[in-house]
């Protein structure tokens, strides 16, 4: 426990925040108290006579004066010997690393005041400042670059974290008008586990009612997760099976989607105590929750492969059985909520490597006629595009 005594403070810094660090029993029977300063590692004996150091002096009387002198010549900072030069030097790069520390702490906050007025996600202000505190925590000096370099090679995390790090590094140095050499990047892009549809429905059936719809609504969605943590009341319209998305993340646009007469009735059974679908919980319980929940479903039906599915799966899952449906990227693009049609592209593998077997053969009919375009419609074509008048649709063989 760190202790603050009136009048004892350090003789070596002045610091009155001190550890007691045992009792010594001296020759004559009497006891002391041994005392660790907690600012710079000093550490000394209290005087039976009460003979303490002035803090305001900074003199040091009686017999307490000889015993600070041998105590500095048996007991040196750090274990080693240091001249009375070297002392004052220590001392001063002391005030230069708190000084430091001070200057960066306000860095940090400065950082993330910038971020907020460049209108960046709050996702990401809360990723790049966890990236910076990580950084420093691992003993780099964020205001020297190689010693940032040292520390992420060292960092013991995936590429595509570090790559994250380095980016916020990147935007700190910038914001501060300095720049930096990165280290190279070797990202590489794994593809997504997916699951089957059964194994999807079994996970559902076997979690708790309000974990329930939330998965129904990932699956069907394929909303973030983040995004589906947002959903209101008034963004659900029941009676017409709407769910419109005014708060997308990572600058994507707005989407409305229709769900079915299953995650209509799962969301209507759900209790309507405030504005928000899923109450006041926070992410880290609603993950909490989730994982307790999938491993004792997991455990139940004696399948592991239960354990990979997360909430981002069901998106990675929703996007590749849409592009097996259709065929068509740019449609799972908008689906989605992609900026740029690169990302998407990863599905169209996905669905090739799970469905290689199946024949994508198609039958394709052009029709002019409202009367044609129904019967198609009735017998499972799908619309494709028009062009020179007609209408073309097409239907898997």
């Amino acid at each position: 426990m760190v202790e603050s005594i009136a009048n004892l403070c350090c003789p070596e810094c002045g610091s009155k925040l001190l550890y007691r660090d045992g009792i010594r029993y001296l020759a004559d029977g009497e006891a002391v108290q041994r005392w660790l300063c907690r600012d710079c590692g000093f550490r000394f004996s209290e005087n039976y006579n009460n003979s303490f150091k002035d803090c305001q002096t900074n003199n040091v009387s009686g017999k307490y004066a000889v015993k600070l002198q041998r105590s500095r010549a048996k007991f040196p900072i750090g274990g080693i010997v240091l001249s009375e030069k070297s002392l004052e030097k220590a001392m001063v790069k002391a005030g230069d690393t708190q000084q430091t520390q001070a200057d960066l702490k306000g860095k940090l906050i400065q950082f993330i005041w910038n971020m907020q007025k460049d209108n960046y996600a709050k996702s990401t202000i809360t990723l790049y400042s966890q990236a910076l505190t990580r950084l420093q925590k691992a003993g780099a000096d964020l205001f020297n670059p190689e010693t940032v370099k040292e520390t992420l090679a060292k960092l013991q995390v995936s590429e595509n974290r570090k790559h994250n790090i380095a980016a916020a590094y990147t935007l700190f140095l910038s914001m501060n008008g300095l720049t930096w050499k990165p280290p190279r990047e070797h990202i590489i892009r794994k593809l997504p586990f997916i699951p089957s549809e059964r194994e999807i429905d079994d996970l559902i059936a076997g979690c708790g009612k309000k974990t329930a719809a939330y998965l129904q609504m990932l699956k069907e969605t394929a909303m973030r997760m983040g995004e589906a943590a947002t959903i209101k009341w008034e963004d659900i319209d029941l009676e017409r099976k709407i769910v419109v998305l005014n708060d997308p993340e990572k600058n994507s646009n707005p989407r409305i989607f229709n769900i079915s007469n299953k995650l209509v009735n799962m969301l209507a059974a759900l209790p309507k105590k405030n504005g928000s679908v899923w109450g006041t919980e926070s992410k880290i319980t609603r993950g909490s929750v989730f994982y307790r929940e999938r491993r004792k479903v997991a455990h139940k039906l004696a399948n592991p492969r239960l354990l990979r599915i997360g909430f981002h799966t069901l998106r990675h899952w929703k996007a590749t059985m849409l592009y097996h449906e259709t065929k068509n990227p740019v449609l799972v693009k908008e689906f989605l909520g992609h900026k740029t049609l690169d990302t998407t592209l990863l599905y169209i593998q996905t669905e090739k490597a799970l469905f290689k077997e199946e024949n994508d053969s198609f039958e394709v009919k052009a029709v002019n006629s409202a009367e044609d375009v129904k019967a198609l419609l009735e017998v499972g074509f799908e619309y494709v595009c028009e062009k020179d008048g007609l209408m073309f649709f097409r239907k898997r063989k």
